[in-house]
């Protein structure tokens, strides 16, 4: 959709995205998504995420996606907080941070080419999608503060 800012944006009802996190061996590792060339910013990695349905709450739309990119979250889980980049009056991304228990998720669909668990201190050093990019030091702020 065009967006109020003038930028054109996926997903009519905004959009939302899930970064899990795990505590492996003491440090906390994100899973982070490879995106397909089929995909926006396609080759850069992420987290799994995308268009929200109608009447959707960010947390319901962003484990979906995930499920479908990325594969069945596993239960329990612990919604640890939430990033919202809202550009523009009439749209928004929500970036839901998730701590699991064990590793999960493998490339089940086309928008997915990879997937990988990687240390905190890692991250930065990724081919980044733009968007996620500009969410992680809010993301990275929201691990530390819950491992603390």
């Amino acid at each position: 959709m065009r967006c109020a800012d003038g930028h054109v944006r996926w997903g009519v009802y905004g959009a939302a995205g899930v970064l899990f996190v795990l505590q492996h061996e003491g440090a906390p590792h994100v899973m982070l998504q490879k995106r397909s060339a089929m995909a926006h910013e396609g080759g850069t990695w992420s987290c799994a995420g995308g268009a929200l349905d109608e009447g959707e709450s960010p947390y319901v739309g962003a484990l979906r996606e995930a499920s479908e990119e990325v594969g069945e979250v596993p239960v329990p889980h612990d919604v640890l907080g939430e990033f919202v980049f809202a550009p523009a009056h009439d749209w928004h991304y929500t970036t839901v941070v998730i701590s699991v228990q064990d590793r999960f998720g493998s490339s089940i669909n086309f928008e997915t080419d990879a997937v990988d668990w990687v240390h905190v201190d890692e991250v930065d050093g990724r081919p980044l999608h733009a968007g996620f990019a500009a969410a992680w030091p809010h993301l990275r702020e929201i691990i530390q503060r819950s491992a603390g």
